[in-house]
């Protein structure tokens, strides 16, 4: 477990509940919607999640409709987190 990326998470209310709803790939369209926040917001997110390898996109040669899901470190941090 790198305790680091788990503090970094805790600090973020927007990475809580974006790794907590990452139970299957989604989009960033998809995410702001089910958790209603801004899709910029959402998608900014999801950038540094993908940069601390918590989410990788499966789908990045897309620019409209990439897909995220988490990685084996982002199920650890979410059974961690539990919301």
């Amino acid at each position: 477990m790198d305790w680091l990326k788990l503090g970094k998470v805790k600090g973020s209310k927007n990475k809580k509940i974006i790794i907590n709803a990452l139970n299957k790939p989604k989009t960033p369209t998809e995410l702001s919607q089910e958790l209603k926040i801004a899709r910029s917001t959402c998608s900014s997110t999801l950038l540094e999640l993908e940069t601390m390898q918590l989410v990788k996109c499966l789908t990045p040669e897309l620019k409209l409709g990439r897909l995220y899901q988490l990685t084996e470190e982002g199920e650890e941090i979410k059974k961690e987190i539990k919301l």
